[in-house]
């Protein structure tokens, strides 16, 4: 049985599509099935995987009907486009409107062990239809002032699933992102986070760096093009298998971790 990951912020420029990236691609390079789900108009992920623009169907028409799942996978990658945005207009109608994702994605429940669900960064509809359809929620969270207000405003959606429509979602922690723990300001922020989540705020932090828009840009992960930088998200890829309880693929992630530093 799939294990279906949300992750999720209040606003943009989180570095949420990025995670989902790096996070799919270290959890496959640990041996798991993993589908990646595209629930962004912007379809920011479909073009990190480097997926036809005009690849059809996309998640839109699955959602409204118009297409059966499993023909909008790409190289396990279920893409989007701004077409999305007038899916979500027209779900908005529709009795059961909170439980269209997790409708289709009950078809992969057998063919992969982990499905990521890369959110809107904006907490509607879409958002909502991703924690229906999860079992565990992955907040990004930006290294900055107003990181503990969008993570609070997160958790109120979170738990707005769990207490109507989802009462076994879990929240599977906080990631810091986007962080230079060298300032004052990044170092401050994480520990206001801390303060109030405990150890839900994941211990790994990812680094700010330019290197993350150029390896989008050529749809290449960051592994292979800065593979010091990679290494911060193999170690919150260890960290959150950990969580997950996937134990022999925490042990592949930590054996190349271990390479890689030697």
């Amino acid at each position: 049985m799939a294990l279906t990951i949300a992750v999720l912020s209040q606003k943009g420029g989180t570095g949420k599509t990025t995670a989902v990236r790096h996070l799919a691609g270290a959890f496959r390079e640990a041996g798991l099935r993993v589908l990646s789900v595209d629930l962004d108009p912007q379809g920011n992920l479909s073009d990190y995987f480097d997926v036809d623009p005009e690849a059809e169907p996309t998640i839109g028409d699955v959602l409204t009907g118009r297409a059966r799942p499993e023909d909008a996978v790409r190289d396990d990658v279920i893409p989007a486009n701004l077409s999305l945005a007038e899916a979500e207009l027209a779900l908005a109608g529709k009795m059961g409107r909170e439980l269209a994702l997790r409708k289709a994605l009950s078809t992969f429940a057998d063919d992969y062990d982990v499905i990521f669900v890369d959110c809107p960064p904006a907490l509607g509809l879409l958002t909502v239809n991703a924690l229906v359809a999860a079992d565990f929620a992955l907040i990004s969270a930006e290294a900055q002032y107003f990181a503990l207000q969008g993570v609070e405003q997160a958790l109120e959606v979170i738990e707005l699933a769990r207490d109507s429509l989802n009462p076994g979602l879990e929240w599977l922690g906080v990631l810091f992102n986007i962080a230079d723990m060298r300032t004052v300001h990044s170092r401050e922020a994480f520990a206001a986070l801390r303060e109030h989540v405990g150890d839900r705020l994941l211990d790994q932090t990812v680094r700010q760096s330019i290197a993350y828009a150029e390896s989008a840009e050529r749809a290449i992960p960051i592994y292979e093009h800065r593979p010091d930088l990679g290494a911060d998200y193999l170690a919150v890829a260890e960290e959150l298998l950990r969580r997950l309880g996937l134990e022999q693929a925490r042990r592949n992630v930590s054996e190349r971790l271990a390479a890689a530093s030697a």
